[in-house]
This record gives structure tokens, C-alpha cells and sequence, in this order.
């Protein structure tokens, strides 16, 4: 099963963006998925769904980190690959997204949700947000990335 079909079924399961990326992902770095899905569930909804920055692309980011991160606080070197992996994938992302912020993908303007409740997934949420396919499009850009 390929990273996109794997974050599609987290999606379809209940699982928030973040966590549907991330848990794509996940088996290829070590993390078993229960801690996955603990590592990623609060990034969802935009961050605790104040609907910030996506929590696809967020997830994206982690999984980015994975590849090549600074693990010394000196090293810029690595630092600077690792936001160049990270600018990559968000322009890419930007390509076919309007935005990297929820809440502008959502169409919501400026405001932050009144509740962290999240909303029921009925058949009105799937055909009326573009999760599933930023979900998916995040999963595939980074599979296209990772090789």
C-alpha cells in the first residue's frame, strides 16, 4: 500500500490530518503507529484545531525532520538542509493548495474555531472540506520526495 493510501484509510478512519501523514510515514523511521498517532494527534485542525498551519503540512514537516535534521544545536549545515527539504515540499504543496493554513483552505477568514470539538464525519464533512485530497496530495509529495 502506498503512503497515500495509507494516509487516505487513516483519514477515513477518524484520524486527523496530522496523524494520517505522519502514521503514513511512521513505520519507515521506527515509530510504531500507537506513538505515531500520540506524536501527532495534537497538530491537527490547524494545531489544536485553531486552525494555523495545516496539520498535513505540519506532519509533512516532522517527517521531513526524520530524513535530515540538525541533532547537534550547532549545526547549521544540517539545519539548512532540513528547511530546504521543508520550503521544497510546501512549494510544492502550494502548487496545488491555496495555502498552507487551515483555516484559509477551509475558507473560515480570520477567525479560530469557538470549540476544539472536533466536527462529526458525515457525508456533508467529506464532500464540503478538502482534507481527504490535502491528506493524500501531502502524502504523495512526500513519497515523490523520499523515493
Amino acid at each position: 500500500m502506498t503512503p497515500k493510501e495509507k494516509a487516505r484509510n487513516y483519514f477515513l478512519e477518524g484520524f486527523n490530518c496530522s496523524q494520517s501523514v505522519f502514521c503514513a510515514f511512521a513505520d519507515r523511521f521506527g515509530i510504531d503507529e500507537e506513538t505515531a498517532k500520540k506524536i501527532s494527534a495534537g497538530l491537527g485542525g490547524g494545531v489544536g484545531r485553531m486552525r494555523e498551519v495545516c496539520g498535513a503540512v505540519s506532519a509533512s514537516a516532522m517527517v521531513l525532520g526524520s530524513v535530515c535534521a540538525a541533532t547537534d544545536g550547532d549545526d547549521s549545515e544540517s539545519k539548512m538542509k532540513n528547511y530546504e527539504l521543508v520550503r521544497e515540499f510546501s512549494e510544492r504543496f502550494l502548487e496545488k493548495h491555496t495555502s498552507v493554513v487551515c483555516r484559509e483552505m477551509l475558507k473560515l477568514g480570520v477567525k479560530m474555531e469557538n470549540t476544539a470539538k472536533p466536527d462529526d464525519r458525515t457525508d456533508d464533512y467529506y464532500k464540503g472540506r478538502p482534507c481527504l485530497r490535502v491528506v493524500e496530495d501531502a502524502a504523495e509529495i512526500l513519497e515523490e520526495m523520499l523515493g
